[in-house]
């Protein structure tokens, strides 16, 4: 009705609208998401592939220059990594949280390593006390990757906004939803307004004065239309009554399921909660004698199509095993002087749960009734007894 799909303008607006910044329901969006989170900025965008790949744009990175990242993740959290020529470092993850591993990431710090991104999968925060210590002692920058993990919180603090830039998507199956989408959040003014420019076409609005600000200063059009954004004004209000519902259903799933021989149910610290984006359970073959692939299938045969047989490993897809992204002569790798392993062996807790142990229920795609829980619980005992697992 209002006749306005989009009211960015791509260069210098000087008038009270400032349309540089978007329109009427891009910023009641990203004002509502400051509230929301309690922070001092929100940058919304067209997608959250586009707000990894403007956070880290913002961080004024070289070429060649190492950000760590987890695995464990949606290929997007490394590949916005070498959109900015710098080099992915795959970390290993925690066996219990799947989350990357505090342990593993002081080990992986060399003195080209600028920042780390840490991934809230499944809807659980990653360990905020023990990966801020590490930044803080090596005056690296965070991001937090919480696409999967909307109103978890962590020590009475909401996910996402605990490090320097935070995000979540608006992704199609995500918690809620406006199809494509996303949303970055950050106290810090300066990361704010690169990221905002880096949103619109910054290039064209930068001022000569301001060398800082024109580091990896190549804007795009990452842009939320105005009709998103009043699709996600209305999701947001939705959200708590959303993961509440589904953190219902995880409960009765994790009551239940916790009776099946050899299998464990999700791990939640005592000062966490979980969104459960995905219900990830765990099966113990040396407890089960049968092996999880053989699990899968036979819940699979009574057209679980909610279910996966395990999550994706990024450092062993192709472009990072031959190491071939710009061109054919290994850039921006070979701009580093030493070595950088992407073996499959690199990362074994994750190697070891896709192949032998995890499954994974998705929580958000789905609407499930209590009923609906009820009926899948039944179905495991089915499988396990068939399989002669529950005696």
């Amino acid at each position: 009705r209002s006749g306005c799909l989009s009211d960015f303008l791509g260069s210098k607006d000087e008038t009270k609208k400032n349309r540089f910044l978007g329109g009427k329901y891009v910023r009641k969006l990203e004002n509502d998401y400051k509230k929301f989170y309690n922070v001092k900025h929100a940058i919304s965008v067209n997608s959250w592939t586009s707000g990894l790949e403007i956070a880290v744009g913002a961080l004024d990175l070289e070429p060649g220059d190492e950000i760590i990242v987890p695995t464990w993740t949606m290929c997007a959290s490394a590949s916005a990594i070498l959109r900015w020529n710098a080099i992915p470092i795959f970390a290993d993850i925690d066996k219990k949280t799947f989350c990357i591993d505090p342990n593993i990431i002081e080990k992986l710090i060399t003195n080209r390593t600028r920042a780390i991104i840490v991934v809230d999968i499944f809807g659980l925060s990653s360990d905020v006390d023990k990966i801020k210590k590490i930044a803080n002692k090596h005056n690296l920058k965070i991001i937090s990757d919480n696409a999967q993990a909307p109103f978890s919180f962590y020590k009475k603090k909401l996910a996402g906004t605990h490090f320097d830039i935070g995000g979540f998507s608006l992704n199609t199956h995500k918690h809620i939803q406006t199809g494509e989408g996303g949303v970055l959040v950050t106290n810090n003014k300066y990361l704010a307004k690169k990221m905002q420019m880096l949103r619109n076409h910054g290039e064209a609005v930068v001022s000569k004065k301001n060398k800082k600000i024109l580091i990896n200063m190549i804007g795009g059009n990452y842009r939320m239309t105005e009709l998103t954004a009043a699709i996600a004004i209305a999701q947001l209000k939705k959200l708590k009554k959303i993961v509440n519902k589904i953190q219902s259903n995880s409960k009765i799933f994790s009551q239940k399921l916790s009776k099946l021989r050899g299998l464990d149910v999700p791990y939640i610290p005592t000062d966490q909660t979980h969104s459960y984006y995905m219900y990830a359970i765990k099966i113990n073959e040396k407890i089960t004698k049968v092996k999880k692939d053989k699990i899968f299938r036979e819940l699979r045969k009574h057209n679980f199509d909610f279910i996966e047989n395990g999550y994706i490993l990024v450092h062993t897809l192709p472009m990072y095993e031959k190491k071939i992204a710009y061109g054919k002569k290994g850039f921006p790798w070979n701009l580093n002087k030493r070595k950088i392993n992407y073996k499959k062996n690199i990362c074994k807790n994750a190697n070891y749960l896709q192949k032998n142990s995890i499954i994974l229920i998705q929580m958000t795609k789905y609407d499930f009734s209590r009923a609906d829980v009820n009926y899948i619980c039944g179905i495991f005992l089915k499988v396990w007894k068939k399989l002669k697992i529950q005696k």
